[in-house]
């Protein structure tokens, strides 16, 4: 692969000229209507999936594979998984269709060029991917088509939304949907341009909840992403916040979203100005949101990116109703233990006491906030939980939040055999242990903390 310089944002290097550029991007729900069943942790022996392919912030001729399990901690699956047969690729969508394979719709050329076209691949396995075609977009006197995202609407429809500019103005760009008029996604239909967001604004992201359509879009006059709602996919949209309403600051462009497995969105969105990925949260319909956090290992690598979010075969299973013991995959003869009815992880052996084996027996029971999830009793009947972020044991005391402190989603751990477990209200938490003490901590993507946070299930010791 030939190395090309660091590739810089292109509103930075747009924000240079004279005339300042303005663009709308929709993306829609992948790979079907959000917001309905797609809130759940998956059920024993399945996993959660989130795929992105990004282009590189140091190549814009390539694209990467990378997964998640948690929408916060992506690996690398496959490097260098596509490169078009000539010019480049930015700005990738992915979405899987119908007939089982993914799509990924792209800008072809980099910023400085013209760019009529938009390109499309496919791949039966999100690694091998084919090329299929570029797409002219039919506009009369177009200068750039930039940012083709994909938008499954509720009815099964597949569009894409195009930002595209003129010869005479080619800094301005107003957002165009193309329906697809076949199932091969080879036809589509006349652009029709979305409308109510208004010129200078880029990177629309869309999801539709119910009858309404969500876009969350970036101003390029002020730099904040700002957020609209309309009762049709091509509008008229109405923007209800603007200047910095989520607290994510300014300088953020390609806002892309998805649905946890606890029901929570999550924004992802390219921190341009200080060379950055983030992500932020929000649990009430889109009101507030959390404070956005940088993305492990690949903030600063990637760019650009949308999701797929998939439930697929081959996840942990523990057992439920059942009493287990629960090993350190890292340090093999420490266990998870009740002390002062904190959950800490000293050394058990065949000659502790029989006390000592009963408080590091525990039994396995359905989730109390989602019986997909689980939830963990100590031979007195507290539940594990988690209080200021240390996993201590307590009385159910019935309420919501208690249930969901001591519910845990598990996902595949760092050892053969292994499980993480997942906080289910503080999304990319796990339980992990420090100084032989277990709290909930963020995961910061390194294979020290996997492995901190990675536990055997094991035969009780009591």
């Amino acid at each position: 692969m030939t190395t090309r310089p660091s590739t810089p944002s292109r509103r930075a290097l747009l924000r240079a000229m004279a005339a300042l550029p303005a663009s709308v991007l929709v993306l829609g729900e992948l790979p079907g209507p959000l917001g309905t069943a797609e809130a759940a942790a998956p059920a024993s022996g399945s996993a959660t999936r989130y795929t992105i392919v990004p282009f590189l912030n140091s190549d814009d001729g390539t694209v990467n594979v990378y997964q998640s399990d948690d929408a916060t901690d992506f690996r690398l699956v496959q490097a260098s998984a596509y490169t078009p047969p000539s010019n480049r690729i930015r700005d990738a969508s992915v979405f899987k269709h119908t007939d089982g394979y993914y799509y990924v719709t792209y800008t072809t050329h980099t910023w400085q060029d013209v760019s009529t076209t938009i390109g499309f691949a496919r791949s039966s396995d999100r690694i091998n991917w084919t090329f299929l075609y570029d797409y002219t977009v039919p506009i009369a006197g177009l200068s750039r088509a930039w940012a083709p995202e994909w938008f499954v609407d509720s009815d099964g429809s597949v569009n894409v939304i195009v930002s595209c500019s003129l010869t005479s103005d080619e800094w301005i760009f107003t957002p165009y949907l193309l329906k697809a008029a076949n199932s091969a996604l080879t036809a589509w239909s006349s652009p029709a341009a979305l409308s109510g967001i208004g010129a200078n604004h880029i990177d629309t992201f869309l999801v539709r909840i119910g009858s309404t359509y969500h876009a969350f879009t970036k101003n390029e006059t002020t730099k904040y992403i700002e957020y609209a709602t309309a009762t049709s996919l091509t509008g008229p949209y109405t923007i209800s916040r603007t200047g910095d309403w989520a607290g994510w600051g300014s300088y953020r462009e390609g806002p892309a979203l998805v649905q946890l497995d606890n029901g929570t969105w999550r924004i992802f969105f390219d921190g341009y100005g200080d060379g950055n990925y983030y992500y932020s949260d929000s649990t009430d319909s889109f009101a507030t949101w959390s404070a956005p956090k940088a993305l492990p290992a690949i903030s600063g690598t990637a760019r650009h990116f949308t999701v797929i979010k998939e439930t697929v075969s081959g996840g942990p299973g523990i057992t439920k109703n059942a009493t287990r013991s629960f090993r350190s995959a890292n340090y093999t003869t420490r266990y998870w233990q009740t002390q002062s009815s904190l959950l800490n992880l000293p050394v058990v052996t065949s000659s502790s006491t029989s006390s000592e084996k009963t408080a590091s027996t525990f039994t396995v029971v359905a989730g109390l906030a989602d019986s997909n999830g689980y939830s963990f009793r100590d031979s007195s009947g507290n539940y594990l939980r988690h209080y200021d972020f240390r996993a201590r044991f307590d009385a159910d005391d019935g309420t919501t939040t208690f249930a969901k402190d001591a519910t845990f989603v598990a996902r595949t751990g760092s050892a053969s055999g292994s499980v993480r477990f997942e906080s289910y209200n503080y999304p990319g938490y796990y339980l992990r242990h420090y100084n032989y003490q277990l709290r909930v901590e963020l995961g910061n993507g390194t294979d020290l903390f996997r492995q901190d946070s990675s536990f055997v299930p094991v035969t009780a010791w009591a």
